[in-house]
């Protein structure tokens, strides 16, 4: 009798009215925990969350962002539909991101399992490869710009050393889609080798063992198991790099403000120059949440692409 009165666990004294009462201390944790996450809070709110219904509401109406508004109803979203510079831009966007994330991929996952070898000076070549990742969009544009210049950059004079001609680059309308490609590319590709060798360094090496054990050379191992292992990685840079694809203004502004003749002019920047140019904000509002819709809609799709080809389930 008294061994099974010892080993019952003690009951926690109940308050008057039936109730266990509060643990203080937990209380205390929750406290703690949204005191630290009240500033971040407060800040994606008031510039995220708001300016993303303010411009819905403005969607609705005929504004020039400097006089009050008057309602509009759906006149704005006809008139994006109907607007086939809205179009061609969506079309440059979309040509944009088929080049900009398949090509940032392609390159960040060889160079990743390169530097995650074990060869001699591999902390200087990981730190080469995040520098422009921590380089700002204008110097990087800056840089680029100079170097593709079409009288005085260094590109085109090693192209004119070795007989070849010179190229317009940013100032070539067939060619500055491109050369904002390759320069966006360069911007953005520490940051996927950093997420991809951060895979790799995760993937257990009892199996890389296991598969050499089984007769795997070191192509087929890297090909069956770490490649496979490494697909969250892979799920995760594609939306990412989609969703900065899809909002890309900043480079196009830096380097060939929308031109030559319209030939960078993507969605975002597109909706620049009507809110800021044109004076248009109803029809800009318009732009963007089309812009917001579209993202939304890419981001589902892949994560539900990913959910089903992915190891590991994507919550």
């Amino acid at each position: 009798m008294t061994a099974d009165l010892q080993a019952r666990p003690r009951s926690r004294p109940q308050s008057a009215g039936g109730r266990r009462p509060v643990d203080r201390r937990k209380l205390a944790d929750h406290a703690a925990g949204w005191g630290f996450a009240a500033p971040a809070v407060v800040l994606i709110g008031v510039f995220g969350l708001v300016p993303v219904v303010w411009s819905f509401v403005l969607s609705f109406q005929h504004t020039d962002l400097t006089s009050p508004g008057t309602f509009a109803g759906g006149d704005n979203y006809a008139k994006l539909v109907a607007d086939p510079l809205f179009w061609d831009a969506a079309v440059r966007t979309l040509v944009y991101v088929a080049l900009f994330v398949p090509i940032t991929l392609a390159l960040a996952l060889p160079i990743a399992v390169m530097l995650n070898q074990q060869i001699r000076g591999v902390v200087f070549y990981r730190l080469a490869v995040s520098v422009p990742l921590v380089t700002s969009t204008v110097a990087t544009g800056i840089m680029f710009s100079w170097l593709a210049n079409p009288q005085f950059g260094l590109v085109n004079a090693a192209l004119d050393a070795v007989g070849l001609p010179k190229q317009g680059f940013f100032s070539d309308p067939d060619q500055a889609l491109f050369a904002v490609v390759a320069m966006t590319v360069w911007g953005w590709l520490g940051f996927a080798v950093i997420i991809y060798l951060a895979a790799l360094q995760n993937v257990p090496k009892d199996l890389i063992e296991a598969s050499s054990l089984d007769g795997c050379g070191r192509a087929r191992s890297f090909w069956h198991v770490e490649l496979p292992l490494v697909a969250p990685a892979t799920g995760f840079l594609l939306v990412w790099l989609t969703i900065n694809g899809l909002q890309l203004f900043d480079a196009v502004y830096v380097t060939t403000k929308g031109g030559p003749l319209r030939a960078t002019t993507v969605l975002v920047y597109h909706l620049y120059n009507e809110a800021f140019v044109s004076f248009d904000g109803g029809y800009a509002a318009a732009i963007g949440c089309a812009v917001f819709l579209v993202i939304g809609v890419f981001t589902l799709a892949q994560l539900r692409f990913n959910r089903r080809t992915s190891h590991y389930e994507v919550r």
